[in-house]
């Protein structure tokens, strides 16, 4: 895991180097994801926690510090002897201490940070799977949004022609101004879908532009990518790709750190001892002497009962939150997957089918109306039969891009 680790770094710092050049007013995906790389601040904040715990490592790796001591007794402040202060009859001690830690306390302190720092690896590389996620989110729906400004301003224009040609049949009374006002009632209702559609694009590129770090840019974002081809998808072996999962992979690291931490608590129970030497002054008579000591608790009143205890919780609750995450990851593998499976067919259903249909159906519809084969009503049933079915394209096509992005995250190993 850390060279994977080590390699995702890589990669970033070549998405950043790529990101300078790359424009944001009309983005590809892959241009968007390198951008999402290197702007994104939930992706850095997740790489400064990693550092955060690495420093912590540093930290749980070093041994105590030795201590050391000068003193000076046996003063009698109603007598001063004069000359040099090391004849005079004062006790001059100096003192160094050291401790000395018992059960392995030092090494179950690196084992725990090393699983702590996994587990934040891990925890870095899930938030850029979500990340990626919610770009693909947020790029599919802005290029939803402009499907549909296009459908709804193609609408508008058809009304307005058909205004225009009304108005001179009208002249000639081949419509009564009835049917002209039906037609212009539905212009409306065309510019009003319009402005709505170019509303939700403005939503749509502002929620892409924060992921990838371009929310101060004024200008209107646009979605340039085509829409993700159907491809075929393998089955794949469940306990496989929760395996691979980082969610999965950070709950067993911290399952790993309440281990170490649990058996750091009972090591609580084997005595750190503190071993010192001195070298003691104290003229005339006892000019120069030198000394140890060791020093020890006795655990007389407490024995890190508490400590323990809550090493135990703590490990308990680690094991609980592995399932639960395990729980959560294999219902979103299965759901991902049905969803995928059904979002496949109703797009295929479309593309192949019902989409051909509805514009034959408009177009002798406008054919027939133009002869005055069928009335204003047939006609404009049938307007927004077609104008209804390329919304529900556009969205099918969201909806199995979207899919398809959860599932290839799911599949492939960041």
């Amino acid at each position: 895991m850390k060279y994977v680790f080590i390699a995702f770094l890589i990669s970033l710092q070549c998405a950043t180097a790529h990101a300078g050049t790359a424009t944001t007013d009309s983005l590809t995906f892959a241009q968007a994801e390198t951008l999402l790389l290197a702007r994104n601040r939930e992706i850095q904040a997740a790489q400064r926690a990693v550092e955060g715990l690495r420093a912590d490592g540093i930290s749980a790796a070093q041994r105590p510090n030795p201590t050391l001591s000068l003193s000076v007794t046996s003063i009698n402040p109603d007598h001063s002897n004069a000359g040099k202060y090391w004849d005079k009859p004062l006790d001059n001690i100096i003192r160094l201490d050291q401790t000395i830690e018992g059960g392995d306390k030092r090494d179950l302190r690196m084992k725990a940070a090393e699983s702590a720092i996994h587990a934040g690896q891990e925890d870095a590389m899930d938030m850029i799977r979500q990340q990626r996620l919610a770009l693909a989110s947020s790029y599919y729906g802005l290029l939803l949004a402009q499907e549909k400004e296009d459908i709804n301003r193609q609408s508008a224009a058809l009304y307005g022609k058909s205004i225009l040609a009304s108005e001179l049949r009208l002249k000639t009374g081949d419509i009564s101004p009835t049917e002209l006002s039906r037609l212009q009632v539905e212009a409306l209702r065309a510019e009003n879908d319009a402005r709505q559609s170019l509303a939700e694009k403005e939503k749509a590129w502002q929620a892409l532009a924060y992921l990838i770090g371009a929310e101060r840019q004024n200008t209107p974002m646009r979605a340039s990518g085509p829409w993700p081809e159907a491809v075929s998808t393998v089955d794949h072996e469940i306990e496989s790709l929760l395996a691979q999962r980082p969610d999965v992979r950070a709950a067993q690291a911290r399952v790993e750190m309440a281990n170490a931490r649990r058996a750091q608590a009972r090591a609580l129970l084997k005595r750190d001892v503190s071993v010192g030497v001195q070298y003691e002054h104290y003229p005339p008579d006892a000019r120069n002497t030198v000394g140890v000591g060791v020093s020890f608790p006795l655990m007389a009143n407490y024995q890190y009962q508490g400590e323990i205890q809550r090493a135990e919780s703590d490990y308990g609750a680690a094991l609980e939150a592995q399932e639960q995450v395990r729980a959560q990851a294999l219902t979103e593998i299965r759901t991902t997957r049905s969803d995928l499976d059904a979002a496949a067919d109703r797009l295929q259903r479309y593309r192949s089918d019902i989409l051909a249909k509805a514009g034959k159906s408009a177009a002798a519809a406008e054919f027939a109306y133009s002869r005055g084969a069928i009335s204003l009503l047939d006609l404009l049933d049938a307007r927004r039969t077609l104008k209804a079915v390329q919304l529900e394209a556009a969205s099918a096509s969201y909806d199995y891009a979207r899919a398809l992005a959860a599932w290839t995250l799911f599949t492939n190993k960041l």
